[in-house]
């Protein structure tokens, strides 16, 4: 069964004034986060890259009426049976 992708969008400043955007997904244990796609230039603020973050994670949904799915089953669906 496909469910949606754990994803998110934030923002780090390695170096002052240095803005670049990193996309995380959650593992199956729900406290863990992967880097799974960041910036490779910097931005000169927070709004661009942020928006420039959010461009890369719509490139990651095929289809805008059912979002980034993945496959496999979904922890957090209610039991069968």
């Amino acid at each position: 069964m496909k469910h949606l992708r754990h994803l998110s969008v934030w923002v780090d400043e390695p170096d002052h004034g240095h803005f670049h955007w990193v996309l995380h997904e959650s593992t199956e244990d729900a406290s863990v986060w992967l880097d799974i796609e960041s910036s490779a230039e910097s931005l000169p603020s927070w709004m661009e890259a942020f928006d420039a973050g959010c461009v890369a994670l719509f490139k990651l949904v095929p289809d805008e009426r059912t979002g980034p799915l993945a496959s496999g089953e979904d922890e957090d669906a209610a039991p069968v049976g």
